[in-house]
């Protein structure tokens, strides 16, 4: 077996729209292919011994064990695959349990497709269970131990934290959309000019001062004590001297601290002697120059926790420990404590496992313990000096039990300080009298407070501590998002797109929008290139500028890695037509139907997908789709369009020389075809077909007027600046030049029958084709290049995508000769540049030549160069 390619699905795709994280990988089964399971001896037993927990996997038989039964029937090795691929990730805290194996066309390959929770642990178990499943067929020994410990240590690198992940999981309950800005804990919550982030526990409504001021404890204690907050008493030292004296002023026992430390690092607690607090001294030192000394306070610790000044919940901590029964080590009782099934490794459980390290020993030894020390019965040895969650420590929800005098001195607190979410560390005997009262202090205030201890408490009742958070951050009734909506389908794409959004823009709306030849905000060019992609698409969501997004999605990136966005808004399919076959797994026309079908599925159920209703295929998408759906045709008699009118529904249609809207039975004529320039008087009848979805989705916004539509295509003029590449003509003195990116034959066939309307005379084609296309796809071109041109010069891309050129260029006169004018004159110049001069060099009066551009930018600025040197002259 060999790995050909894994792809990271991120967005609803080919194979789901609802599990956006999928793991595609394509196999191939080389000899195994004819080796079902049934046919490998011993493989079903081996299988079953190595994965024991895989008889919960109910497959297509629907009932516990039905996966091993399949097995034994007989499956196939990439089936096999995915179900190990799955329970590797289960087994190490990540549970999984979609997956499809299907074949990929060819004998042999598969795609093995399977959801994860983390993207390289999604890849680790790909590669992990293609060596599992070769090992289990060679009767191989295998320990999958090792590689269930590497996912859950990947998963801990690189999952969001527990507190970051539960405001993230509150944000994704409300319909709040989010995107990771990096590999850490950066999210952002919604989209353009409606977005808020959080780092950790930190958003961006916190106050930067408030946070400074948290982080310097000697600071933050200066300003409670000046606000009588109860506060223990102490000072700052640098040096053993300093220390001397603090020690002699407060007398034991004591806290060392680090004045900027954090999560209890360089912090040693009830320090009774002299050399206890010059070691304490020293450990502080490590990470800041500057020490807290102050008197310890005794009692337990309480985290409380303050969210939008409002108290929320409170905690009592206890740091990892063991108690002694008489009779066992400490490392026994620690063993014994680490089998709780409520712990596990890293954040994984609620619980963390207690591991023994420098500071265990440290604490230890100040005692005259060792880990083979048996202490006394109900003895409590503490092994760590704070107590964190993620060190082993426990968390006891004490909220209801909070006296209203201790509530309102926390959110003081927290208004003092200035923090909008804030943790307050109390030492006290208990929070049910006023720590005024019972002797209690206030030890630290927390920016970025863990969530872990109030979300997961080992006893008491859970906090759901994050939706307070959203809630500060996305008042109800709003959700973070900006308007979004997606054009997809072979031809017409672009134009489209940019027809939205210019007439979005007309309205008044900032918008974003991506293409395939760059990603434009508020109308500058920011990204160039094919722009199409999940990449582009986030790249116009994470704007703080936008507030409307109008997003191409091509073939490519749907299939590469899923789209940008779970849903939106209005979902445009221009068409579906024969492009891009052979390609990612998608051989007919009916499979890139399928593929396109993605993006009307993704739109909101209050939203509206509108589909081409001349177009069979894409007229088909309507079925099972939970949106509202409208059409458009260049037939108002179209029967689909009847009928669905007389439903009361909406549609986009030309008619007796309008582009109109019908609205149930109702007609709304927008604009006369003749004032549209894309439309050239009515001759591009391809872009009175663009011209409808688009002027239909701008309706379908409520704050945008048929008065914004009417003057945004009258003000939609075919040129370089507003729709390059697409229908661009220039006039030079004694011919024409037309550009245009038709790369496909159905795009073709549309820029001939436009060229065939227009005046001018010869008529030279300027024509490619591309490597990565059938042979017939790429025959096609030249028959319609043959029955459109009087003259006709074949040029090559830059990219060949798989082919030479010869090849490329031998198919394209293969096709150009079988039609009727095979005898018109051939011109083969390779280079793009040196064709189109060719062309200039040689034109005859009155022609008009048209060129099939590659890339669009170039193309279009040699043009421009020699029509303003002609001006010049």
């Amino acid at each position: 077996m060999k790995i050909e390619e894994i792809k990271i699905l991120r967005g609803p795709n080919y194979w789901s729209v609802r599990r956006p994280q999928l793991i595609q990988m394509k196999l191939d089964l080389e000899e195994l292919e004819e080796r079902p399971t049934n046919k490998i001896d011993g493989f079903p037993e081996r299988l079953e011994a190595l994965f024991p927990s895989m008889y919960s996997h109910r497959c297509s038989v629907g009932k516990p064990g039905g996966f091993f039964e399949r097995v034994k029937e007989g499956t196939w090795m990439g089936h096999v695959i995915e179900h190990i691929a799955l329970e590797l990730q289960t087994l190490a805290g990540m549970n999984c349990g979609f997956g499809r194996t299907r074949g990929t066309g060819k004998p042999g390959e598969y795609y093995v497709v399977f959801n994860y929770m983390e993207e390289d642990a999604g890849v680790y178990a790909a590669r992990a269970s293609v060596k599992i499943a070769q090992a289990l067929v060679d009767g191989v020994e295998y320990d999958p131990a090792q590689d269930i410990q590497q996912l859950r240590e990947i998963r801990e690198e690189t999952r969001l934290g527990p507190s970051t992940g539960s405001i993230v999981e509150e944000a994704a309950k409300r319909g709040i959309p989010y995107i990771r800005l990096n590999g850490q804990s950066l999210v952002q919550l919604g989209y353009g000019v409606h977005q808020k982030r959080i780092r950790a526990t930190i958003a961006s409504t916190t106050s930067n001062i408030a946070v400074d001021i948290a982080g310097d404890k000697e600071e933050t204690k200066n300003l409670l004590e000046a606000a009588e907050i109860p506060v223990p008493r102490g000072t700052t030292v640098r040096t053993e001297e300093g220390l001397r004296d603090a020690v002699t002023k407060y007398g034991y026992p004591l806290v060392i601290k680090p004045i900027d430390g954090n999560h209890g690092k360089g912090n040693t607690t009830n320090i009774t002697t002299w050399e206890q607090a010059v070691k304490a001294f020293e450990s502080a030192k490590n990470y800041s120059r500057t020490v807290i000394v102050e008197k310890f306070i005794t009692g337990v610790d309480f985290r409380v926790l303050v969210i939008n000044y409002k108290f929320i919940c409170a905690a009592l901590r206890t740091p990892a420990s063991v108690v002694g029964d008489g009779e066992h080590t400490i490392q026994y009782l620690i063993d014994e404590t680490n089998k709780d099934p409520r712990r596990g490794y890293g954040h994984e459980k609620v619980l963390t496992q207690i591991t023994v390290d420098a500071s265990t020993q440290k604490m230890l030894d100040e005692i005259g313990y060792t880990l083979e020390t048996v202490p006394k019965k109900g003895e409590l040895v503490l092994l760590k000096t704070t107590a964190n969650l993620s060190t082993g420590g426990t968390s006891t929800d004490v909220t209801d039990e909070v006296h209203p005098v201790n509530i309102f001195l926390a959110e003081r607190i927290a208004k003092i300080i200035g923090l909008d979410i804030c943790g307050i560390d109390i030492m006290a005997p208990d929070l049910r009298t006023p720590v005024y009262e019972n002797g209690g202090a206030v030890l630290e205030v927390n920016a970025a407070p863990g969530f872990r201890m109030h979300i997961d408490p080992a006893d008491g009742l859970p906090r759901n501590v994050a939706e307070p958070v959203i809630n500060m951050l996305f008042p109800k009734g709003s959700d973070g998002r900006i308007p979004i909506v997606a054009v997809t389908g072979t031809n017409g794409k672009t134009t489209t797109t940019r027809l939205v959004a210019h007439i979005c823009k007309t309205a008044g709306r900032k918008v974003g929008y991506t293409t395939s030849d760059g990603v434009y905000i508020q109308n500058q060019l920011m990204m160039k290139g094919d722009c199409t992609g999940p990449l582009s698409a986030k790249f116009v969501l994470r704007d703080p500028t936008v507030d409307f997004a109008v997003l191409e999605c091509a073939r490519g990136g749907l299939l590469k890695a899923g789209l940008a966005f779970q849903n939106c808004d209005v979902s445009i399919v221009t068409n579906v037509t024969a492009d891009h076959l052979g390609l990612g797994g998608i051989d007919s026309i009916e499979q890139m139907a399928r593929a396109k079908a993605v993006v009307p599925e993704t739109t909101f159920n209050h939203g509206f997908a509108i589909l081409n209703a001349e177009d069979d295929l894409v007229y088909a998408m309507h079925e099972g789709l939970t949106c509202n759906v409208a059409y458009f045709s260049m037939d108002e008699n179209n029967p689909r369009i009847q009928k669905h009118c007389k439903n009361g529904g909406y549609a986009a249609v030309y008619e007796n020389g309008y582009v109109s809207i019908l609205k149930g039975t109702w007609k709304i004529r927008v604009i006369k075809v003749s004032e549209i320039p894309i439309t050239y008087g009515g001759k591009a009848l391809h872009n009175i077909m663009n011209t409808l979805p688009a002027m239909l989705a701008a309706y379908l916004f409520k704050d945008i007027t048929i008065e914004d539509i009417r003057t945004a295509l009258s003000t939609f003029v075919p040129s370089p600046s507003q729709t390059p590449g697409r229908l661009n003509l220039f006039e030079f003195r004694h011919f024409k030049f037309l550009v245009d990116f038709a790369h496909n034959p159905a795009g073709l066939e549309l820029l001939c029958d436009f060229v065939k309307k227009m005046d001018g005379t010869p008529k030279v084609g300027i024509i490619s084709g591309t490597g990565d296309r059938r042979d017939d796809d790429i025959r096609e071109l030249g028959r319609i290049s043959g029955r459109s041109f009087d003259e006709i010069i074949i040029r090559q891309d830059k990219n060949l995508r798989g082919r030479s050129a010869e090849e490329i260029v031998n198919l394209l006169v293969e096709g150009i000769n079988e039609t009727k004018t095979s005898d018109i004159p051939i011109k083969i110049i390779y280079n793009e540049k040196e064709a189109i001069l060719y062309a200039y060099d040689n034109a005859k009066p009155g022609s008009l030549i048209t060129i099939m551009c590659d890339v669009v930018a170039e193309a279009l600025d040699l043009i421009k160069s020699l029509k303003e040197k002609e001006d010049a002259a």
